[in-house]
Parts: structure tokens; C-alpha cells; sequence
């Protein structure tokens, strides 16, 4: 339908795949973009991009929401090892659990096997590791909860209060990580620092 250029229903057709089974690939949220683009809303086109950021931190993603928002210096859109190693983790997180589950159990049938020369702790360490990292790749191998900046203007607060101290005032683009909530107030980080921004001011991706 989106190749034969039906790009209205096409648009309607994603729309509520992505709002009623949260169910989503990169292709499809560039060409939600694309047609959101078309469409002049150009706050959605950024959300859809800065999604799909979240699956593919693609540079030319983060080129043409500075483009849509005609802002030059985004933030939250930077990466270091230790965030690409979370998105491996995360992207993984199955097949890892998958993997440690089967060595876990193979590790369990040697032991019962062999129960009778199993007769130091030593023998039980691999089945504890085991079930160490079947436990933390279950639970914590889950990447960080994101949002883009989509009220104008967002206060970027030192505390969830309105009589905090101002850090900035940001325009729709900008991307933060979410740490908490706290009742009306998005806790985040911002430039590597917690900062609190109202919930009405972020799209959650």
C-alpha cells in the first residue's frame, strides 16, 4: 500500500499498529515520518525518528530531526561504549537468557550425573553462576526508558516543583532518558545530571 503510494491509509494502517498492539519495525517508523513529514507535522515526524534512533542510532536520524526542528545542538542523542553495550544487552536479552537457561540445565544434569563425585562446592559453582546470569539477563539486560521533548517550551527543573531552580529552557527535539516520575514530572537525565521536566513536555518513545 505504501509503494503504491497510498500513503494516507498507509500512514492510518501504522498508526494504529503502533498505538494499539505497540507493535513496530525501523522501516515502518521512517515511513511514518516520511508521511508526517509530508503532512507538515513535524513534531511527530521527530518522535517517529527519534523511535526509531532507539532501535538504529543511525546519525542521519538524529541530521534530519535537527533539520525538522531547526535546532543545530540536540541533546541526548550522544552514545558512549557503555550505552552500546546496554543496547547489545537489550537487543539480546532472549537469546542470552535462552543460552545461559540451556547451560544452566546442562550444568544441573551433570550434577545429577555425577551426584556422587560432585562432592565439593566447587562441583555447584557453574550451576550457580548460572543461575546468577539466567536471573540478570532476565532482569536487567532491558534498555534505559526514553523520551523526546515535545511541548514548547519545556523548563528543564533542578526539582519537581514550579519553584525550583530553572535549569534550561529546551524546544521540541531534544532526547532524555526517564528515571522515575514523580506525580506530574518526568525525572531525567540531563546532561549527566537529574533533572525533572513535566510529563505534558515528553512523548515517551
Amino acid at each position: 500500500m505504501f509503494i503504491a503510494q497510498n500513503y494516507q491509509e498507509s500512514y492510518s494502517i501504522y498508526k494504529d499498529i503502533l498505538e494499539n498492539d505497540e507493535a513496530y519495525s525501523p522501516a515502518m517508523l521512517l515511513k511514518m515520518a516520511f508521511v508526517a513529514e509530508g503532512m507538515g507535522d513535524f513534531s511527530k515526524a521527530s518522535f517517529y525518528l527519534a523511535k526509531y534512533y532507539d532501535l538504529n542510532p543511525n546519525p542521519r536520524a538524529i541530521t534530519k530531526i535537527k533539520s525538522l526542528t531547526e535546532q543545530s545542538n540536540l541533546m541526548g542523542y550522544e552514545l558512549d561504549d557503555i550505552d552500546r553495550l546496554i543496547k547489545f544487552l537489550s537487543d539480546f536479552q532472549m537469546e542470552l537468557t535462552a543460552v545461559f537457561a540451556i547451560a544452566l540445565v546442562i550444568s544441573l544434569i551433570f550434577l545429577l550425573v555425577f551426584n556422587k563425585k560432585a562432592d565439593q562446592p566447587k562441583y555447584y559453582l557453574p550451576s550457580a553462576l548460572f543461575i546468577i546470569l539466567v536471573f540478570i539477563a532476565n532482569n536487567f539486560f532491558t534498555g534505559p526508558r526514553t523520551g523526546i521533548v515535545t511541548g514548547s517550551p519545556a523548563l528543564v527543573m533542578e526539582k519537581p516543583t514550579a519553584g525550583g531552580k530553572l535549569i534550561s529552557v529546551v524546544e521540541p527535539g531534544h532526547r532524555v532518558v526517564i528515571r522515575s516520575t514523580k506525580d506530574i514530572w518526568y525525572e531525567v537525565n540531563w546532561m549527566d545530571k537529574r533533572a525533572y521536566i513535566k510529563k505534558e513536555h515528553i512523548t515517551r518513545l
